[in-house]
């Protein structure tokens, strides 16, 4: 009697992963890359870190890396690319002017409490010279929602009655960044929750009823430990 196809000894069916299947497993490998990718960085800074050193951490070959980045550079723009996606997020904040602009600076500081290993990475990435081009190659990308992410900015700046909502936004962006930056260097002794209240004090908004679910040590002096 014919065997039935597909069938082996066994008689057990050896069919092929489908293509959801495959396509899980594609991207867990590819999580798994840029997970080690942003260790490495933030390791060995993006110049003296290699894609050796990646495939290492990853525990992949180095033909699958350079399958789905094929350069150093595409690793670094693709977790740019994701820290970028990270600020539009506050496209989707609901409420009224007071409550959008309260979200902005709670959001913010929790993404930069709870990821600091992406916000030293991005920092790093946009200043350094050698890498500031893959910052604005991928920032040119991301232009569209971008703006849409200022324009919403502005747009709570407009109904709370700013003179000038550009420029508040402009500001708005400047402090958290500094306060990001302050915190990727000084992470132990930034006091988050003061900064968060004094924060809402200058907008002269309501003050929080809890504080932030993040580490936050009280006021002595910013020291790198």
């Amino acid at each position: 009697m014919l065997g039935t196809p597909g069938l082996g000894h066994t008689g057990r069916s050896k069919l092929p992963r489908s293509v959801s299947t495959n396509q899980a497993l594609r991207e867990r490998s590819r999580e798994r890359i840029l997970s080690a990718a942003l260790e490495v960085f933030g390791e060995k800074g993006y110049e003296a870190a290699s894609i050796s050193d990646v495939t290492q951490r990853a525990g992949v070959s180095r033909g699958l890396v350079t399958y789905y980045f094929p350069s150093k550079q595409r690793l670094a723009a693709e977790l740019l690319d994701r820290w970028l996606d990270g600020i539009a997020a506050i496209l989707e904040l609901q409420g009224t002017a007071d409550e959008r602009l309260a979200g902005i600076i709670d959001g913010t500081l929790m993404a930069a409490a709870a990821t600091l290993p992406v916000q030293r990475l991005a920092i790093s990435l946009m200043m350094q010279p050698a890498t500031h081009p893959i910052f604005a190659e991928v920032e040119t990308e991301k232009s569209a929602r971008l703006s849409l992410v200022e324009d919403a900015i502005r747009a709570i700046f407009a109904e709370r009655g700013a003179p000038d909502p550009a420029v508040e936004e402009m500001l708005l962006r400047a402090t958290l960044e500094g306060v990001t930056v302050k915190l990727a260097i000084y992470q132990e002794t930034f006091p988050v929750e003061a900064i968060r209240r004094r924060l809402y004090t200058s907008y002269a908004l309501p003050a929080p009823e809890l504080p932030l679910p993040v580490p936050s040590p009280p006021i002595t002096r910013l020291r790198a430990k």
